[in-house]
């Protein structure tokens, strides 16, 4: 047993807070992870107001890289010693999903068995079932994807954001979106999320990449990871300003990064016909939309939704991985600034004022 630093969360709209935890050491099919680096998303504080369940107490955080401490009895994924990127989707290679070729649908995804405590014995329910933002966590072995690619320390904080955000844009252009070289994509709302969609399509090739949003920093920030045009929705009508950028045609992508129902009625109307919508953006519970049916048929195309990217670690990590190191995926530019663990509830309101793209939690070495 363990006894490290994490912060928790003990009921709906608390602040988090750093208690003293108690971690396991590693069951069957099991890994311990000593953190290094975990960032602040979205889905943390979903959790802090119970937007995700009533299970608390929980121990946030999730977008993680660490080195593995220990290891179960029967784990082949990973060794001691080895830097992994932390996620959410350890396919279970089982269901059907995994059985036809399509794992990153993965019907019954793996976290650790056993659970971590707070000294009293109370059972800490993890965010995501990975719960890093601690000193250590324990999670399912096949959550952790190792990194074979050298990387000096102060690129981990960057690195780690694969685990959530950062691939879960650049999955909507690249594996549901399938961007191809010279297509048109125009990304709606650049957040973390959003911003990451662009990236992905510059990583894809597209040729005409187009950042709606309200905020003319975050412009400023998507159009520096590839974005070749800005429009200020406050200024003007996303859907004309598209169609205008696109010879009257309309993208033949269009993602929303927000979830809500006129940014999905934009990004509906400005596709091209035979074009494609993603909805990478999480809708909140109950979230309703009216679109004539006739148009859905008449124009063609598809319209999907990106949980995840449509990400399968195993896969995509390495491969982004090497992308950042090649210098073609700019990860370092969405780590907007590094904080200590007991910063996170301040962090919260600072994502909440729209200031960062990420804070990353950096870990005492």
């Amino acid at each position: 047993m363990h006894k490290v630093k994490g912060v928790v969360v003990k009921a709906k709209n608390e602040p988090a807070t750093v208690e003293t935890i108690l971690v396991p050491d590693p069951g069957p099919g099991e890994a311990l992870v000593d953190v290094l680096t975990c960032g602040v998303c979205q889905t943390d504080l979903h959790y802090k107001v119970g937007g995700v369940g009533d299970n608390f107490p929980y121990l946030l955080g999730h977008e993680a890289a660490g080195v593995v401490s220990a290891v179960g009895d029967g784990v082949t994924e990973v060794e001691v010693g080895d830097h992994v990127i932390l996620n959410w989707r350890a396919v279970c290679g089982e269901c059907r999903a995994c059985r036809r070729g399509e794992p990153w649908y993965c019907f019954d995804t793996h976290n650790a068995t056993q659970k971590m405590t707070l000294e009293d014995g109370t059972e800490l329910e993890p965010a995501l079932g990975i719960g890093a933002f601690a000193e250590k966590t324990l999670v399912a072995a096949g959550q952790c994807t190792r990194v074979e690619t050298p990387l000096e320390d102060h690129q981990y904080a960057a690195v780690g954001l694969l685990g959530c955000g950062v691939t879960a844009g650049i999955g909507a252009a690249i594996n549901t979106g399938a961007v191809k070289r010279g297509e048109s994509v125009a990304v709606i709302g650049c957040g973390g999320v959003g911003t990451a969609a662009i990236a992905g399509a510059a990583l894809a090739g597209a040729t005409t990449i187009i950042a709606v949003d309200l905020d003319t920093e975050k412009l400023a920030t998507a159009q520096r990871l590839g974005a070749t045009h800005t429009v200020n929705s406050k200024d003007r009508d996303p859907v004309e300003a598209i169609r205008e950028l696109t010879d009257g045609n309309g993208a033949d992508l269009v993602i929303d990064a927000v979830g809500i129902e006129p940014t999905f009625k934009q990004a509906f109307q400005a596709r091209d016909l035979a074009g494609r919508v993603v909805l990478v953006g999480v809708p909140d519970p109950g979230t309703t939309i009216d679109l004539p049916l006739d148009e859905i048929f008449s124009r063609g195309g598809s319209i999907k939704s990106a949980w995840y990217g449509d990400t399968l670690p195993s896969r995509d990590f390495p491969m982004l991985v090497d992308q950042y190191k090649l210098g073609r995926l700019d990860l370092d530019a969405f780590v907007t600034e590094r904080i200590k663990l007991d910063e996170v509830d301040e962090a919260f309101e600072t994502m909440k004022a729209g200031k960062v793209l990420r804070s990353v939690v950096e870990m005492p070495r």
